[in-house]
């Protein structure tokens, strides 16, 4: 359920992201092999752990830098042990024992080049993590990797509340990546810049449910996420991790009443 990519040149082989379990992150090791090309970078688009986690695998002992923006290399060392200590217990052995980071910080509009391969990193700030970034193929060929930014037909992890930044991120977006034919996502199938628009429509309709519900608390009951849920579901039958709805509920309540009490108090 997590997309990580792996760029081919003539010479060697750029990846993007890595896989969340062991069994994945050894599976996309065996894909590089199989291309028969030295892997010359890792790319990585945020700091959740099923962007990162397979690093070590991804990389098997070898010598290969490992890129993030300042804000996402930050994110990952600050959380990395409360995200194990949250997910260790679901994944169990399938958790990686150990993990890898950013040991190339990049900033804003920095270009890295491997052999022919072209890439632009931009930062994003928050959005659906708590620092975003995507990168920019932009020779020989023009594409976009664009982390979570986008879970094309999957419910949303709103759980880091940032969801109005978020939203801001996605018409940046299509704003700066106007004619780029090739979006590849975080989650889902890849596509085209129409990606925005269904996430940021997706966003919109989330936060307005949860407006509807919170009541101006900063957290939802339990009655009122089985609401969320039903109405979200509803509203995307047939969109993935459904557990992702009622996960993000209080931050977006909580990410609202911040908000309405910011704006009461400018007045």
């Amino acid at each position: 359920m997590v997309n990580c990519y792996v760029v081919e040149g003539r010479n060697g082989l750029v990846a993007i992201d890595s896989a969340l379990t062991v069994s994945d992150s050894k599976a996309l090791r065996a894909k590089v092999d199989a291309l028969g090309k030295p892997l010359r970078a890792i790319l990585l688009t945020h700091g959740h752990p099923d962007h990162y986690n397979g690093v070590v695998y991804l990389m098997e002992g070898k010598s290969v830098p490992v890129y993030a923006t300042a804000r996402v290399a930050k994110v990952i060392r600050d959380w990395d042990g409360a995200k194990e200590k949250q997910w260790k217990p679901v994944f169990g052995a399938e958790w990686p024992p150990q993990r890898k980071f950013a040991d190339h910080e990049a900033q804003d509009g920095d270009k890295l080049t491997f052999d022919e391969l072209e890439f632009v990193v931009h930062d994003l700030g928050p959005g659906e993590s708590y620092a975003d970034s995507y990168w920019e193929l932009t020779s020989p060929v023009g594409a976009a990797f664009i982390g979570d930014e986008v879970l094309n037909g999957s419910h949303a992890y709103t759980n880091d509340g940032h969801t109005a930044d978020w939203i801001k991120n996605l018409d940046r977006l299509s704003r700066a990546l106007k004619g780029v034919k090739r979006v590849f996502p975080g989650h889902g199938s890849a596509g085209d810049t129409s990606l925005f628009n269904w996430e940021k429509q997706y966003l919109t309709k989330y936060r307005k449910e949860v407006e509807a519900l919170h009541a101006g608390r900063d957290k939802l009951s339990d009655e009122q996420k089985k609401t969320l849920v039903e109405r979200m579901k509803a509203a995307y039958p047939s969109a993935g991790n459904e557990f992702m709805i009622a996960l993000g509920a209080d931050a977006v309540a909580a990410e609202l009443e911040h908000a309405h009490s910011t704006a009461d108090h400018a007045k």
